[in-house]
């Protein structure tokens, strides 16, 4: 029994540290797919909440242009 504790506190530390390069690599890869379909219902315009975002901003853009442009 000695044997497997030695063992085990040998390979425990890159254990953890290939458990925790794997956790990280998923989420990021998670998060990836994640951004890359919000990117593409954008682009569709399925997602009417960004559509409208995205509108009322070139408006307050303009909006923002055109006082500019009278000199205030």
């Amino acid at each position: 029994m000695d044997a497997f504790w030695e063992y085990f506190s040998v390979l425990a530390p890159s254990i953890g540290l290939a458990l925790i390069f794997w956790l990280v690599m998923r989420s990021l890869f998670r998060a990836d797919t994640g951004e890359r379909e919000a990117q593409n219902r954008r682009l569709t315009g399925e997602d009417d909440r960004a559509a409208r975002e995205e509108r009322e901003a070139r408006e307050w853009a303009r909006a923002r242009g055109d006082k500019a442009g009278h000199g205030e």
